[in-house]
């Protein structure tokens, strides 16, 4: 059996959904410590080496990290927003169990608030573009791209 397995960072579009508060409160709201690093893709990155796989032999039989260069924290994020905004927007840890409450109780709302128990202690450690960058033939989508993006209302 012919497979690939890509195995993609945090996606950068996991943003778009708190945009409006960022935008109107000048906050950056986090469901953990905005000490936490994390790496990044851009969803649209990772779609281009799934058509790939799917329409290319190359990848077959292969797993593939895929992340934009770089890790962040909170403050990071914070600070690249507000270059693109042109004003001051602050990180802002959430508790998670509030942020997790607006899921129905159940399997999903347990998994999440374990999963932000992890991101609490490690993040998501990672941010070698090197894969990616190889695959897609040239350097993957930044952070810093999807926030103007999103500033500029070009997503």
């Amino acid at each position: 059996m012919d497979y690939t397995v890509l195995q993609p960072a945090r996606l950068m579009q996991n943003w778009s959904d708190p945009w409006r508060e960022v935008v109107e409160h000048d906050r950056l709201p986090m469901p953990y410590p905005v000490t936490a690093r994390f790496c990044w893709v851009d969803y649209r990155d990772v779609a281009e080496v799934a058509a790939r796989a799917m329409t290319d032999d190359e990848l077959g039989h292969g797993t593939f990290e895929l992340c934009a260069p770089g890790m962040c924290d909170g403050t990071q994020l914070a600070a690249m927003i507000s270059e693109e905004l042109g004003r001051r927007i602050e990180a802002q840890e959430i508790p998670r169990e509030q942020f997790a409450s607006q899921l129905p109780a159940g399997p999903m709302r347990e998994g999440l608030t374990r999963m932000l128990a992890h991101y609490e202690q490690h993040g998501l450690s990672g941010g070698n573009p090197l894969v990616l960058r190889s695959i897609l033939g040239r350097e993957p989508r930044s952070l810093r791209q999807y926030f103007h993006e999103l500033a500029t209302h070009r997503t």
